[in-house]
């Protein structure tokens, strides 16, 4: 970051607002004019700033970011610039171009804590973003990891806390310039990086909490980086839920033999998807024409279980099988053959072991969160660096909103995604008012998601 970087903030542009008229709509001309100076369309984000004070997760990451620059120049600390690029990617804004924009929202000034000073502005944020080292962005994964940790283990009793199941999946992140380390994957057909969502569910909760992800160049193996993941994560797993199995849970990119032996030097537990080949077809074989005479027999999808011991070519030893014979009846198709493979050190039944597994699809809707709500693919940056520390700043956000809907418990927002929390509890619009001794935040008395937005303001500590 340049040492002069932030030495003179250039002054807020304020584009000329002209009003617009509709007439013949009503029976009166509706003129919309954008005038009111203090007020914000997204009043809800004093929730995203509550969720944060209660996990200390801005100032955890700021405090990981070592700050190079001349301290007798520097206008802008770390923690503000963070968390206006955290609660902006929250709120909608993911681009650092809308910096210009945000600059003079009230809201953001007062959750930023900048009531009395701008914002910083985009060419300060993109400097921000670009200064990062590798060794800034370990600090910040750990820093990010530890707040979601500390948070569960703050929730419950750890020492009761019998299972954790860590699901690992690669995603394709399409890119369209010259970005650094882009690179053309064949399986995804595009120009792309492919970055690892890592995520842990406890005791068979349905919330899978997401930690720190990692940037990975376009034509990276499947599996690359997860040993090194695991190791990091694994240690404050234990450390904080030391009863705890650790169970972990992929597809088949990552039926490698290191990964698999790995896992079992560490006394873990897995289970893994196996891609079909020629040998496992044999093995599946009996069940498969099992499976072909019950489909015949009852004109619909049918399944038969069964398990063996199989050891790959590369495997020190033979390791358990679990085999999903299916075969898939639809209207007006053949039927279908569709066997799927498991390697496994669980214990337990074919089918309980499978339907483990299968319960990883909801990984799906955590990256889906992530993309469509929060534009975790928006790396957009030349450097490989700085993409990354978006994917962290974007993982951050994702934070605020997956702590704020286990606060929405027994609410209609309780099983919400993040882009219905955002328009359903954040995107309020209000005016702000302050006096010598108060801030008063008005908002809408037909604000239809009143009572569940009360709710989590008292959960998360305002009072009646």
């Amino acid at each position: 970051m340049a040492a002069t970087g932030d030495l003179k903030e250039p002054a807020m542009r304020t584009e000329p607002r002209q009003p617009v008229l509709f007439e013949g709509l009503f029976d009166k001309t509706a003129v919309v004019e954008f005038t009111a100076p203090d007020q914000s369309s997204d009043g809800g984000a004093l929730l995203l700033k509550a969720v944060d004070e209660r996990l200390g997760l801005t100032r955890r990451i700021a405090e990981a970011i070592h700050d190079r620059r001349q301290t007798g120049k520097v206008i802008h600390g770390m923690l503000p610039m963070l968390r206006e690029r955290i609660y902006g990617i929250a709120c909608g804004y993911p681009n650092g171009n809308d910096a210009a924009r945000l600059g003079a929202d009230p809201i953001f000034q007062l959750i930023c804590e900048r009531r009395e000073a701008s914002l910083p502005s985009q060419p300060t944020l993109s400097r921000f973003e670009n200064a990062v080292t590798r060794t800034d962005l370990l600090r910040v994964a750990y820093a990010l990891t530890d707040s979601v940790i500390d948070q569960q283990r703050r929730g419950r009793k750890a020492s009761k806390v019998k299972r954790i199941i860590i699901d690992l999946d690669p995603t394709d992140d399409p890119t369209h310039g010259a970005q650094q380390l882009t690179l053309f994957n064949g399986f995804y057909d595009t120009w792309c990086y492919l970055p690892m969502i890592t995520t842990f569910q406890i005791d068979g909760e349905k919330a899978q909490y997401l930690v720190a992800p990692v940037l990975r160049p376009g034509n990276a193996p499947g599996s690359a980086g997860a040993i090194a993941i695991l190791s990091r994560l694994v240690v404050r797993l234990r450390a904080a839920f030391p009863n705890a199995k650790i169970i972990v849970r992929a597809d088949g990119a990552f039926a490698v033999p290191e990964l698999l032996l790995w896992i079992e030097k560490q006394q873990m537990l897995y289970v893994i998807n196996l891609p079909k080949n020629r040998l496992l077809e044999a093995y599946a074989d009996i069940p498969m024409k099992l499976a072909r005479k019950k489909a015949q027999r009852k004109g619909r999808t049918c399944r038969v279980w069964d398990h063996t011991f199989y050891q790959a070519k590369t495997w020190p030893a033979y390791r358990r099988l679990i085999i999903k014979a299916e075969v898939t009846v639809l209207e007006g198709r053949e039927p279908r053959d569709n066997p799927r493979f498991l390697v496994t050190n669980l214990k337990g039944s074919p089918q309980e072991i499978y339907a483990l597994y299968a319960d990883r699809g909801d990984m799906e809707n955590r990256i889906k969160e992530l993309k469509d709500a929060l534009r975790f693919d928006l790396t957009s940056c030349g450097s490989f660096l700085a993409n990354q520390f978006r994917n962290l700043l974007t993982a951050a956000a994702f934070v605020l909103y997956q702590h704020l809907r286990d606060t929405a418990c027994s609410t209609d927002c309780s099983d919400a995604q993040v882009g219905t929390l955002r328009e359903r509890l954040i995107k309020v619009g209000v005016t702000i008012r302050e006096s010598a001794r108060r801030i008063f935040i008005e908002a809408p008395r037909a604000f239809m998601w009143y009572h569940d937005w009360r709710v989590l303001a008292l959960r998360l500590g305002a009072s009646p």
